[in-house]
């Protein structure tokens, strides 16, 4: 067993249902299997848990995809050479509308009810009604600028060709949705877990579609840090890794999700209700007061897809997103972006690493049923 040269660890994370990894991690132990002693901090919204990670005050932190490269390339803060060497889930975002734009959409388009997963051609006629009344834009909240939740949203909008010019896009954080969409200050919100559940279940809107319905088995959180970090402490990174990548294997036995929706609920983490934290868990969309769940069995992944293992942060997943951010207009013209910046940033090199230590251990992962 390696020896990490920085056993106690403060580990940032976002009260949100894929927070699922650090949690397990902790309270099963596996943090302390690998020689750590971590300390969880909640942050309440991303732009803190990056600063705080830039500076510092946090040694690593559960990240949005493409926020590491952000950090790279100094978008919305002053740059810092953050890494990711272990993505940490798929999926785990919706796209929540209120109620009151629900009604809206289905006066403006003569519909007694709507197909789910929602068409978002159907809010053109409520753009439209909206613009030449002379009324207030409709406005979507996201968690992020930089984050797959804003070109998530972009995406729907653009396929529906509702023009980006006709909504306002606010940044509002993840535990603050519900209460934001509650007093009316939003009309919709794309946002992970439990909070669309937690507006379902308040009978304040509809969830018409997850990210699962825009993009299939995207990377949406991972494991971030500074490079520094890395080059001081490689086996404290190692470890770190080894334990989150033991806890994702774990969330994959559908029992065992049932267990950290248990867990999660508690204060010190989503301090949230089991019957909202619970369904995307279990592979269940709620939508709607009045309509029964969509099955969405990959609404959160944390170990293996379809195409195989979902850990490894692969450069391709980073190009990707760069384009994302490119075609959102996030990258000015004058920046340049390096040839190598992916390279720099997602780091399969030390997947691959914690992969040949967790072998050498003889470490035995939990694997799904059947």
């Amino acid at each position: 067993m390696i020896k990490p040269e920085q056993p106690n660890i403060t580990l940032g994370f976002i009260p949100l249902t894929d927070s699922a990894p650090l949690i397990v991690a902790k309270e099963l132990g596996f943090f302390e299997q690998w020689g750590l002693d971590v300390s969880l901090q909640k942050q309440n919204s991303w732009a803190t848990l990056r600063d705080k990670l830039h500076a510092g005050v946090l040694d690593a932190a559960q990240m949005l995809a493409p926020m590491p490269i952000a950090s790279a390339l100094g978008l919305g803060a002053p740059p810092a050479n953050v890494i990711t060497p272990l993505v940490l889930s798929l999926n785990g975002n919706a796209i929540t509308l209120s109620e009151s734009l629900l009604q809206e959409i289905l006066k403006e388009n003569d519909l007694t009810n709507v197909t789910l997963p929602m068409a978002g051609y159907l809010l053109q006629n409520v753009v439209e009604k909206r613009k030449h009344q002379g009324l207030s834009k409709l406005k979507f909240a996201t968690v992020f600028p930089y984050s797959c939740h804003y070109y998530q949203l972009r995406d729907w909008l653009k396929a529906a060709k509702v023009s980006l010019d006709d909504v306002e896009m606010l940044v509002v954080p993840p535990v603050s949705m519900v209460e934001c969409l509650k007093n009316g200050d939003i009309d919709g919100f794309c946002v992970g877990g439990p909070w669309n559940a937690k507006a379902v279940r308040a009978g304040i809107g509809i969830t018409a579609l997850t990210s699962f319905d825009i993009w299939q088995d995207s990377p949406e959180k991972v494991l971030g840090l500074l490079d520094s970090f890395n080059k001081k402490h490689p086996n404290t990174v190692l470890a770190l890794c080894a334990a989150l990548k033991q806890a994702c294997a774990w969330l994959e036995s559908v029992p065992n999700r049932f267990e950290a929706a248990r867990l999660l609920c508690r204060q010190e983490y989503l301090n949230a209700e089991l019957d909202v934290i619970a369904p995307s868990l279990l592979g269940s969309c709620l939508t709607h007061k009045s309509l029964p769940p969509r099955s969405i069995p990959s609404y959160n992944q944390f170990s293996v897809s379809n195409n195989g293992c979902i850990n490894q942060p692969e450069l391709v997943r980073g190009e990707w997103l760069i384009k994302h951010m490119v075609s959102a207009g996030q990258i000015p013209p004058h920046v340049t972006i390096p040839l190598d910046l992916v390279a720099k940033v997602f780091r399969p090199d030390i997947y691959q690493k914690m992969r040949l230590l967790i072998e050498d251990q003889g470490v035995q992962f939990y694997r799904r049923s059947g």
